[in-house]
């Protein structure tokens, strides 16, 4: 498969170097066993982790994470939970417990096997989440093409606690059976334009890291309703050193400029690191105008050290809290991290690999 390539594809494979400079700080965690399902049986998760948010109001943050209550087929359900600003800024994350509720679950056979690693954003007013769902195909072997799609659900406008999954996003009819997975997606809209951005797998096992074009339908005749990503531009390659790429959340989404963290896997023994990203969009065209030469975050607390996945930071929330830059992330697969990042010296950062 060969998409069209961003301007500036092949100058950051050159740029970029196997080098951490951290800057992000810890601000805390929270581990399973201080989350309590308040609409399950099951009282705690036995993993919490890839934690999106957005911040309601001036003091309060929303939380979506995937957790999961066993681990026979690891099939994984998305909670919500309440979080005070003050309690991720000034660490009592640490030592607090908090109440969540299911509100996205298995329903459908696009998600049968597990709703996955939410992205959670605001359009136009109104609150949207995007999230990786097991199909019916997950478990068939060989692997099946379309193992893994992204879903989009959108929150009623004044509850939260309800979600409509609208969209199933597969991409153009003759590559469709080319597409095993397709995770780490959100969408973004810029001039009136959706841009989703995604990371598929196919299957000659190769990853994408794309941005395609999309046009949400005003009605659908079923509930997800399929809808199709065209225009796909890939914008950059996994450097010699990584395996894979993926997207994490946007940190800046203004007129057709973006600012991205983006997480990088590295071939052994696969540790998974951040860098960040800024593209400049428009129909038919990306350019990758800066990246940050150096990874900005790598695991290094025992608790993003050791997991069910050991040494993992995997960023999946990030929102602009007077000029300081919150991130949520996934902490070795087990419980949720909070950190915090000065927003110009990720500027100055990106200033150091920029391309255009």
């Amino acid at each position: 498969m060969s998409w069209l390539k961003a301007v500036g594809y092949s100058d950051a494979e050159r740029l970029r170097v196997f080098e951490t400079r951290d800057i992000v700080k810890r601000l805390g965690a929270v581990s399973p066993n201080r989350v309590f399902i308040n609409n399950h049986p099951i009282a705690n998760p036995i993993a919490i982790f890839n934690p999106s948010f957005v911040v309601v109001g001036d003091y309060l943050a929303e939380v979506y994470a995937r957790i999961i209550v066993g681990y026979y087929l690891y099939v994984s359900a998305i909670v919500r939970m309440e979080i005070p600003l003050s309690d991720i800024l000034e660490g009592s994350i640490n030592i607090n417990y908090y109440s969540s509720e299911l509100v996205i679950y298995p329903s459908t056979k696009y998600d049968m096997w597990g709703c996955e690693d939410p992205r959670v954003y605001v359009i136009d007013g109104e609150t949207y989440m995007t999230y990786a769902g097991r199909s019916v195909n997950y478990f068939h072997k060989p692997a099946q093409v379309e193992s893994v799609l992204p879903l989009t659900a959108i929150s009623e406008r004044h509850n939260h606690r309800k979600w409509s999954k609208r969209y199933v996003h597969v991409l153009e009819k003759e590559l469709r059976q080319q597409l095993v997975h397709d995770k780490d997606a959100f969408m973004v809209k810029l001039a009136g334009v959706y841009f989703l951005f995604h990371r598929p797998r196919l299957i000659d096992n190769t990853y994408h890291l794309v941005v395609s074009e999309t046009k949400l339908p005003r009605e659908c005749n079923s509930t997800p309703c399929e809808v199709t990503s065209g225009n796909t531009v890939e914008v950059m390659p996994p450097a010699r050193f990584e395996e894979k790429l993926g997207w994490a959340v946007p940190v800046i989404a203004k007129g057709n400029r973006v600012v991205l963290l983006v997480h990088g896997v590295d071939k052994e023994p696969g540790v998974y690191r951040v860098l960040s990203v800024e593209l400049e969009l428009n129909r038919g065209s990306v350019t990758l105008s800066a990246v940050t030469p150096f990874y900005i975050m790598e695991p290094k607390t025992p608790y993003e050290l050791y997991g069910d996945r050991p040494l993992t930071v995997f960023p999946a929330g990030a929102q602009v809290v007077d000029g300081t830059v919150v991130i949520s992330y996934g902490a070795a697969d087990y419980m949720i991290g909070f950190g915090s990042i000065d927003l110009s010296e990720l500027m100055g950062a990106l200033d150091k690999g920029r391309l255009y």
